[in-house]
């Protein structure tokens, strides 16, 4: 009996369907120069009995997509096609720097060390500006494994990687009304941890209404800082509110006692210009990103000038903060280059008033 023959072929290279982007993954190159055909032009040719041709086609036939692993959290996430999802959501429990050559994970409920909420969001927006890629088996520098649980241990400084499974051992469950900058929502599929399981750090409120929050989250293709709905984009009601047991007590005004992502140091804050709690001219320009921001804004609403908000106030400057400003300044009868929209020391100090 013969050997059956069957033609070689690879996927076509520019062509993104999940059948192709399947075999890229697993046939090995072409030779140079060599052309490339499509998995659904395959052709088995049999040259041996019926049996093992059967056999060969169950193998090598176009069916090969249907094995691509299912997607861990909901296709629709923001700048996530749905080709990109992970095939697990995390990695297990594990020490920083992973097992090779390193010290192995403390025991679970071994003793927390204390950090404050600001250092958290400190951690957390680390990796938001480095970018850090999103892995289930890669380790960053500080030796955090660079999945969504790995980021959170990473900004809760825990002594090893955690997981979703393990999150909820080392932090109390509280209320959406208890939230804090610093906090996390935590879902953890019990029954299949690989399909949906994901966890994000909770930033603050993105406006009163308490619908929406920014959340910092490891999530492909890399570390990223969000406007989320509340509780998460998808499986929302399977999100819930934990609080690290390390959190530093009484540090809740540091990072936002009225809900907001992070509040200026200090009562009053910097005095610029004599007076107290302004910042400077330059904290609101086209570009800024900063608690001072949202302070302003929220002033804005309660005075009766945030009509033009979508969404309610955010730290970064916007043309809804400076129409808010240029209102209440001509409220001040100012006109012309005293009614700019831009913030000086004497519009902060009557809006503050």
């Amino acid at each position: 009996m013969e050997t059956p023959v069957f033609e070689e072929i690879e996927p076509a290279s520019d062509c993104d369907c999940a059948g192709c982007r399947h075999w890229r993954r697993v046939l090995p190159h072409a030779p140079a120069g060599r052309a490339l055909a499509h998995p659904a032009a395959y052709r088995t040719l049999v040259a041996a009995a019926a049996a093992a041709s059967a056999t060969a086609v169950s193998v090598l036939g176009a069916g090969g997509a249907a094995a691509l692993p299912a997607a861990a959290h909901a296709a629709h996430r923001p700048g996530v096609p749905a080709g990109d999802e992970p095939g697990t959501p995390q990695g297990s429990r594990g020490p920083l720097h992973g097992p090779v050559g390193r010290p192995a994970a403390p025991p679970a409920g071994a003793e927390l060390a204390g950090i404050t909420r600001t250092e958290i969001i400190d951690r957390a927006k680390s990796w938001v500006a480095a970018k850090v890629p999103y892995s289930l088996t890669a380790y960053w520098s500080d030796g955090y494994r660079q999945d969504c649980s790995g980021f959170v241990s990473m900004a809760w400084k825990l002594p090893a990687n955690e997981w979703t499974g393990s999150l909820g051992t080392v932090a109390d469950r509280i209320t959406k009304e208890e939230l804090q900058p610093g906090d996390i929502l935590l879902f953890h599929n019990e029954s299949d941890p690989q399909k949906g399981s994901h966890v994000v750090i909770f930033g603050g409120w993105t406006d009163g209404t308490r619908t929406a929050y920014t959340a910092y989250e490891q999530t492909p293709p890399h570390t990223r800082k969000l406007d989320t709905p509340y509780a998460y984009w998808s499986n929302s009601a399977q999100y819930l509110p934990y609080r690290y047991k390390g959190v530093a007590a009484g540090d809740v005004a540091k990072a936002g006692a009225a809900g907001t992502e992070e509040a200026p140091p200090g009562a009053a804050g910097p005095a610029s210009h004599g007076v107290a709690g302004y910042p400077g001219r330059a904290m609101f320009r086209p570009g800024a990103d900063n608690p001072y921001v949202t302070r302003l804004g929220r002033q804005l609403v309660r005075k009766g000038f945030g009509t033009y908000y979508t969404r309610g106030p955010g730290p970064r400057w916007g043309e809804a903060d400076r129409r808010g400003v240029q209102a209440f300044q001509r409220a001040q009868g100012w006109r012309g280059g005293a009614a700019d929209g831009y913030p000086g020391p004497e519009t902060w100090r009557r809006l503050f008033s």
